[in-house]
C-alpha cells in the first residue's frame, strides 16, 4: 500500500511543472485531474489484484486507525487551537514525567514523608477527642438506654464547629428555621422505614415523590415542554451524573455514538467530570469570556464534533455565581442536534422565584422556555430547605428520561428496574421534602428569594465600594458573591478569616473566595464580614502586599504545580480516608 501512495505522489509531482507551464489554466487543471483519476484507478486495480487478503486486512486496519487519529487530531486542534493543543499535550507529558521523577528512588522517600506529615495534620484536625462520649468501635455488649443515647447525641452536636448558625459559613447549611426542622423530624418519624423501591408497600411515598417532581417542573416552566418529566435523586451530583448518563445512552441508542464526548464550561460543577470518569465520556472544558466569566460560546462551538452527546451551562455556576448564556447554548444545541443540560442545582428555588420576588427582567430565560434545553437539575435540599439528600432531575421528554433507567429482565431474582443509581431509597427524605415544600409555600419561597438576593447585592456593593484591594468576579446576579485580588494573597486572606470564624469557599484559576448566602446571611452578619474583611486586608497590606505563608496557599500551590503533580491527589485521598478512621 505504501508503494501505491508513493506512486500517487509521484504522479502529482510530475504534473506540477506541466501546470506551471500552462499557467494553471482551466483546461490544464481539468486535464491534470483526469490523469490523476486514471492513474489512481489503474493503481487501485493493480493493488487489489496483486495483494493478498492478509495484506488488504492489515492495510484496512492501518488506515482505519490512521483515520481515527487524524480525526481526533483535527478535532483537538480545531477546539484548542494550533498552539493551545500542543500546550495541553506538553503539560500532560510534563506531569507524567514529573510524576515518575517524584516516585523515583531519589525523591520518593522525601515526598512520602511530606505527604504523611500533611495527612497527620489533617487527621489531628478531624479526628478529635470526645471526652463526654466514649468511642464505639465495636457494638456494645450491653445495649444503651434511650436517655444515654440522646445524651451522647447532645454532646456530639455541641462539639466545637464552624459557626454556621451566625451565617459565617459559605452555603453548606441551608436552614429553613427551627419550626421547619421540627416538622421534618415528625415527617421522618412517620415514614422512617419507607423504601421507594417498593411503591406497592408505600403508595403514599410514591404519591409524594411524583408531586415533588411535578411542583419543581412547574417552577421551571415544564409546561413549555409537552412531555416534561423527571425523578428525585439523592443530591446535585447524582442529578448531574444521571443527566450525563442519559445523554450518553441517548447518543448511542439514537445516533450511534460509541465514543461520547461533552462540552462543559471551565466553571461547571465537578459532578460533570465525575460522570465523565464513571461513564467513559470524554470531557472538553470550554474557556470563559474574560469579561463576563460566562462560558465562551465560540469556544464551545469549536469543541463540538460528531461524538458530542451533551452541552452544559450553569444557572448559576458554583465558583463565581455567574449564569451562563443559556439561550446561546440552546442555539448551538439545536443547530447540531445535541442535548443541553442546565445545572440549576445551586440556583434552585432562588433562581426559580426571581421574577415573582420582584427581580423581573434581571435574568434571560434559562429553563424549559428555551427550546434547546433538554434537562435541568435542581437541588431541593439547598434553597428549597428540604432535608439533605434531596434533588430533582428534569427532562424535556420521557424518551430522554428513559435513558437514565436501569432495566434487567434476565435476573434470576425476577424482573428488576430502577430509575436512579440506588436500588433502595430512603422514602423519608422524599416525605421530608414534600412536607417542606407544602410548609414553605410559594409565598415563603418568594420571601426567601427576595431576602437572599437583596443581601447578596448588599454584600457585593459594600465590597466594591469599600475594599478596593478586592475585585468582584463578573456580575453575579443571584446568591453567590466571589472576589479575587491582584494585590493580596487571597489564600492568606482565607486563613486569616478562618481564624476569626469565617469559612468562605476557596477557589482556583483564578485564586478567589466566595460566599454563598443563605437565609442565615443577614444584613448584620454581612456587616460583620465586611468589617472582618477590612481588618484582614489591612493586615495583609501591611506586609507589603506580599504573599503570606499559609496552609491554604501551600495546598493550592501544590495542586496547581506541574512539579508536584500527583501530590495533591494523594492529599485529597488521605483526607477522604480520614473520614472513615476511628481514634486509636
Amino acid at each position: 500500500m505504501t508503494q501505491l501512495v508513493w506512486r500517487k505522489v509521484m504522479h502529482i509531482h510530475e504534473l506540477i511543472p506541466f501546470l506551471i507551464q500552462e499557467g494553471f489554466s482551466y483546461d490544464s487543471i481539468k486535464q491534470s485531474l483526469v490523469i490523476v483519476l486514471e492513474c489512481a484507478m489503474i493503481d487501485a486495480i493493480d493493488y487489489f489484484g496483486n495483494s493478498s487478503v492478509l495484506d488488504l486486512v492489515k492495510d484496512a486496519i492501518f488506515y482505519y486507525l490512521l483515520y481515527g487519529f487524524l480525526v481526533s487530531l483535527y478535532n483537538n486542534i480545531r477546539g484548542y487551537g494550533i498552539i493551545g493543543y500542543p500546550k495541553i499535550v506538553f503539560r500532560s507529558a510534563s506531569k507524567t514525567i514529573m510524576s515518575k521523577i517524584l516516585n523515583s528512588r531519589l525523591l520518593k522517600s522525601k515526598v512520602e514523608k511530606e505527604v504523611e506529615d500533611t495527612i497527620e495534620k489533617i487527621e489531628s484536625q478531624l479526628i478529635i477527642e470526645t471526652p463526654q462520649v466514649p468511642d464505639f468501635q465495636i457494638v456494645p455488649q450491653t445495649h444503651l438506654s434511650d436517655s444515654q443515647i440522646l445524651e451522647h447525641l447532645d454532646n456530639l452536636s455541641d462539639l466545637k464547629h464552624s459557626e454556621w448558625e451566625s451565617g459565617k459559613v459559605s452555603g453548606a447549611v441551608y436552614h429553613g428555621g427551627d419550626d421547619l426542622i421540627a416538622l421534618q423530624a415528625q415527617a421522618f418519624q412517620k415514614f422512617c422505614v419507607a423504601n421507594q423501591l417498593h411503591p406497592d408497600v408505600f403508595p403514599g411515598v410514591r404519591k409524594m415523590e411524583s408531586e415533588i417532581v411535578s411542583m419543581v417542573l412547574n417552577m421551571f416552566n415544564g409546561s413549555a415542554a409537552k412531555e416534561a418529566c423527571g425523578s428525585t435523586t439523592s443530591g446535585g451530583t447524582e442529578s448531574l451524573m444521571l443527566a450525563c448518563l442519559a445523554a450518553k445512552v441517548y447518543g448511542e441508542k439514537y445516533k450511534g455514538i460509541t465514543k461520547p464526548e461533552m462540552v462543559i464550561p471551565e466553571t461547571a460543577h465537578a459532578g460533570f467530570d465525575k460522570a465523565g470518569y464513571y461513564f467513559g465520556i470524554k470531557i472538553h472544558h470550554a474557556r470563559l469570556d474574560p469579561n463576563t466569566y460566562k462560558v465562551d460560546l465560540s469556544h464551545v462551538k469549536s469543541l463540538i464534533n460528531s461524538n458530542t452527546v451533551l452541552l452544559a451551562g450553569s444557572a448559576p455556576n458554583f465558583p463565581h455565581g455567574i449564569v451562563d448564556d443559556i439561550e446561546g447554548l440552546s442555539k448551538l444545541a439545536l443547530r447540531y442536534d445535541i442535548r443541553l443540560h442546565v445545572d440549576c442545582c445551586l440556583g434552585s428555588f432562588v433562581i426559580a422565584y426571581m421574577s415573582k420576588a420582584g427581580f423581573d427582567g434581571v435574568l434571560p430565560p434559562f429553563d424549559f422556555r428555551v427550546p434547546g434545553v433538554t434537562s435541568i437539575s435542581c437541588d431541593t435540599h439547598k434553597y428549597g430547605f428540604a432535608p439533605k439528600g434531596s434533588s430533582v432531575i428534569m427532562y424535556r421528554d420521557s424518551k430522554l428520561r428513559e435513558c437514565q433507567y436501569y432495566v434487567n429482565t434476565d435476573w434470576v431474582g425476577g424482573l428488576y428496574g430502577s430509575p436512579t443509581f440506588a436500588g433502595s431509597r430512603p422514602g423519608a427524605l422524599s416525605v421530608g421534602c414534600w412536607a417542606t415544600m407544602l410548609s414553605m409555600g410559594e409565598d415563603g419561597y418568594i420571601e426567601s428569594c427576595r431576602g437572599i438576593i437583596t443581601n447578596a447585592r448588599y454584600l457585593k456593593q459594600r465590597i466594591q465600594d469599600e475594599i478596593p484591594e478586592l475585585r468582584i468576579i463578573g456580575d453575579p446576579l443571584l446568591s453567590v458573591v466571589a472576589f479575587k485580588s491582584d494585590q493580596l494573597d487571597i489564600y492568606g486572606l482565607s486563613d486569616l478569616l478562618s481564624k476569626k470564624g469565617w469559612h468562605l469557599s476557596t477557589l482556583q484559576k483564578p485564586a478567589a473566595l466566595h460566599l454563598a448566602l443563605t437565609r442565615l446571611s443577614t444584613p448584620e452578619s454581612i456587616d460583620s464580614l465586611v468589617d472582618c474583611l477590612k481588618e484582614t486586608v489591612a493586615v495583609l497590606a501591611s506586609h507589603g502586599h506580599a504573599a503570606t505563608k499559609s496552609d491554604t496557599s501551600a495546598l493550592y500551590g501544590v495542586a496547581g504545580s506541574v512539579q508536584t503533580t500527583g501530590v495533591a491527589d494523594r492529599l485529597i485521598t488521605g483526607f477522604i480516608d480520614t473520614l472513615y478512621k476511628v481514634r486509636e
